[in-house]
């Protein structure tokens, strides 16, 4: 190949590629929207499907000896998430974020008095033992 040809064929590629690319950003112009909109959610929703994986394999992990100790400061986190979700709920604005702040303030409600009744169990049956 001469030189000549080269340069003919490296300038189709050249107009190829800029042909491309301009299809490229006309969609990506007609999708941005979409993706502003979905951005937030997907990364606390992905988030949160972590913290449940997460939270579900520490949680089976723990031998039974532990339980207590780790009740008794589990009660003492949702404690606080109980006083967050409380002030969120509070200050929403949205009828959505109340709704999800509500159902925090009784999810860690149930996991405090769940701890409470589980430790005492466990309690009065060292008490049995000793």
């Amino acid at each position: 190949m001469n030189p000549t040809d080269l340069a003919i064929r490296a300038k189709e590629q050249a107009e190829q590629a800029m042909t491309l690319a301009d299809r490229a950003l006309a969609a990506a112009h007609a999708v941005q929207p979409l993706a502003e909109a979905a951005h937030p959610f997907l990364l606390l929703l992905t988030i949160f499907l972590l913290a449940c994986f997460v939270g579900y394999y520490v949680v089976w992990s723990v031998t039974p000896a532990l339980h207590s100790p780790l009740m008794a400061v589990t009660n003492a986190i949702s404690s606080v998430i109980v006083v967050g979700a409380i002030l969120v709920t509070g200050m929403a604005e949205s009828p959505v974020a109340r709704v999800f702040g509500f159902l925090a303030v009784i999810l860690a409600s149930v996991n405090i008095f769940g701890g409470f009744i589980v430790t005492r169990r466990m309690l009065a049956m060292f008490k049995r033992k000793g």
